[in-house]
């Protein structure tokens, strides 16, 4: 069978910035700023992630620099006006934090973070401890392998699996991540199989299928006309 997909843990930074629920709020500022991140993890004890502290949770205190919003202010603004007067991590951080486990598939952390609309999401084991950070970037990496090396895992994970020996050789091309399977097959039916499992090697950016029934020659009987006679 094709191999499992690259998880979360193949691709994330194992060098983490966090603080403590008692971080201050210019120090938080500060680490941002230095390695250059949107948001922290906020820990707990030994390292359990409880919370996610983000620039969008630092935002109010300079909205509302000069007091809060007059009357009529939406009931979902409420919780940024508090945050205005915040000062450490445990009061502007947002809990409880979304996080993912190393060995979740790479498809699986970017529908979260499109789900919860964040940009970096800390890694956890069993325990809720802290493993590590996956950002965008980190899950994008894979769409940077060349076009050689998703050529090579296509042959080998999805061609010679499916197409053991085939009555006719099976092409493979790959061209700035697009992949072209060509070539006459027996069963038709496996060629959406092969374009489902050829999306799903990682790097992959489209698939064009260039696979096609193999043609049968007529029988004897049927070239000389004897059939029927």
């Amino acid at each position: 069978m094709p191999r499992t997909p690259h998880i979360v843990s193949d691709v994330m930074t194992q060098t983490v910035v966090a603080v403590g629920v008692d971080a201050p709020f210019k120090q938080i500022v500060t680490l941002m700023q230095q390695w250059k991140v949107s948001a922290l993890p906020v820990l707990a004890g030994e390292g359990r992630v409880i919370g996610v502290v983000s620039e969008a949770d630092l935002l109010p205190k300079e909205e509302f620099r000069h007091g809060g919003p007059g009357l009529g202010v939406p009931l979902g603004r409420l919780r940024d006006v508090a945050k205005a007067g915040a000062l450490t991590a445990r009061e502007l951080m947002s809990t409880p934090a979304v996080t993912v486990s190393g060995d979740m598939t790479l498809a699986d952390a970017a529908r979260v973070m499109t789900d919860k609309h964040v940009k970096r999401l800390p890694v956890i084991d069993a325990e809720g401890m802290l493993q590590g950070v996956v950002s965008r970037a980190d899950l994008l990496r894979v769409f940077l392998r060349s076009d050689e090396d998703i050529a090579e895992e296509v042959r080998r994970e999805v061609v010679d699996y499916l197409f053991p020996a085939p009555a006719s050789p099976i092409r493979v091309e790959v061209r700035d991540g697009v992949v072209t399977v060509s070539g006459q097959i027996r069963d038709t039916a496996l060629v959406p199989v092969t374009a489902r499992l050829v999306r799903a090697v990682e790097g992959v950016v489209d698939y064009e299928n260039g696979l096609s029934g193999l043609a049968t020659l007529p029988r004897a009987e049927d070239r000389s006309g004897a059939v029927g006679r």
